[in-house]
């Protein structure tokens, strides 16, 4: 019986699992086979997913946490609360949930240094104590400052993220996804300061007087050989790497080629043996290189449109001059696409809001919308337009007017009444006149009477 039940067991699970319906795919997607746990690319100018492997399940972000800290500084320093050349001091909680493992500057308790050195130490070697620094410079507080961050990833529309700290040390409770941090990374990119510091391949910090000068090396082998060689890539504008036991090794990486500027995250990576190669390749950035280039290789901006010919007719009435309108599609829809994909496989859904109307119908008036989509993502919606004019006939426009009239149920109440009344009045003075007419011979009587003359 037992075996039984558990052969039952197996049967239902298996079954279960089937019915788990998959992760929607981008279009014409390849499977690149990445050798991560997490990754996406994503179309920076225009928001749109170009890549998905479990892009929006929670994953932890380690030391790419740093981009985030760093956007919350850069933006204190647009809205004037701090400057590049403001000098900072470095507190007790420069070291706060610091361990050994954790890169840090060997800042000392009162050095000063600008918020420019300190996000040169945030995003190159990624220093912790650092990070710390400028988190109490902008909010005064460490746990101020993860406040800020979690409203900031709120309103840069991040889904499943949560942070506890600017490092990036780990925690249960500190995560976030692929998709979230493009997102971080993307609003990163707009400030020139970003670009500049996460593309230094190496920066000289300058001695206080409580430290000689320190060399810092970026730790993006996509921008600097320092730590691996082989992954130079010029097209790379910023990068910030993570690594914690339990992250793996993670990478946030930016490329623009003309116009175009492309963002992928590869978390849960770590080293990986190539085939034909004899060396231990970095798999976060031989993978992010992989991904950019193939965004690069196999996507474009396409306009999509379908103008061309009718795709629907709606009936007029109150015309004689024609009884149908043709409607068709209006405008343009920009999408960045394979461009190995058919755009004749995309699907069309259209909408009329009535399907008769009244005429005057004008040309170019809004009938209904046009849908398009493809393997369930919509890219967007044009509307439906009359292709010509239909006039109104005003002798069917007037005979129509009467007609409702009569219909209404106001006027039909009160026409029911006037009849009504009208009969009451006709049956009382038929009634009457009954009553008032003569008895036969009545008449007669009274009208031939003779008297008798005396003699």
């Amino acid at each position: 019986m037992k075996k039984y039940r558990f052969l039952s067991l197996i049967l239902l699970l298996a079954i279960s699992v089937s019915l788990i319906p998959p992760a929607a795919a981008v279009p014409g997607q390849e499977d690149l086979d990445l050798f991560c746990t997490h990754a996406v690319l994503l179309d920076a100018n225009h928001g749109e997913v170009l890549y998905d492997m479990k892009a929006y399940e929670k994953a932890y972000p380690a030391s790419i946490t740093k981009i985030m800290t760093a956007l919350l500084v850069l933006e204190a320093v647009e809205f004037g609360q701090l400057s590049l050349d403001t000098p900072v001091t470095a507190g007790e909680t420069r070291m706060q949930d610091v361990t050994y493992s954790y890169v840090n500057a060997n800042i000392k308790l009162g050095e000063v240094l600008t918020v420019e050195e300190l996000l040169y130490c945030t995003l190159l070697p990624s220093h912790a104590d650092a990070c710390n620094i400028l988190a109490v410079a902008v909010d005064g507080s460490i746990e101020a400052f993860v406040d800020h961050m979690n409203r900031k990833a709120a309103e840069l529309g991040c889904q499943n993220t949560h942070f506890t700290n600017p490092v990036g040390i780990h925690n249960e409770n500190h995560y976030s996804t692929a998709y979230d941090l493009a997102l971080i990374m993307r609003a990163c990119l707009e400030y020139d300061t970003f670009r500049t510091i996460a593309k230094t391949p190496k920066y000289t910090l300058r001695a206080t007087e409580m430290s000689g000068p320190r060399e810092m090396y970026n730790s993006n082998a996509l921008v600097s050989t320092w730590n691996h060689s082989g992954y130079l890539y010029d097209k790379c504008v910023a990068g910030k790497t993570g690594n914690t036991d339990e992250a793996g090794r993670c990478l946030a990486a930016a490329a623009e080629d003309g116009d175009e500027v492309l963002i992928s995250v590869v978390l849960g990576s770590g080293p990986m043996e190539v085939p034909g190669d004899t060396e231990l390749r970095q798999g976060h950035f031989r993978e992010s290189k992989r991904l950019l280039e193939y965004g690069f290789n196999n996507f474009q901006r396409v306009t999509i449109t379908k103008d061309s010919e009718p795709v629907e007719k709606v009936k007029v009435t109150m015309s004689r001059q024609a009884d149908e309108v043709n409607v068709k599609p209006q405008g343009s829809i920009v999408r960045t696409l394979p461009k190995s994909m058919n755009l004749d496989d995309i699907e069309s859904r259209i909408t009329l809001f009535a399907k008769e109307v009244e005429a005057p119908v004008e040309a170019g008036q809004v009938m209904g919308t046009m849908t398009l989509s493809y393997n369930g993502e919509v890219y967007g919606t044009l509307d439906l337009v009359a292709v010509t004019s239909v006039e109104r006939s005003e002798l069917l426009y007037k005979k129509q007017q009467f007609f409702d009239f009569f219909q209404n149920e106001g006027v039909r109440i009160i026409l029911a009444v006037v009849l009504f009344l009208a009969a009451v009045v006709v049956l009382k003075l038929t009634f009457f006149r009954r009553r008032r007419r003569p008895k036969a011979g009545t008449a007669a009587r009274r009208g031939n009477y003779k008297g008798i003359r005396r003699q």
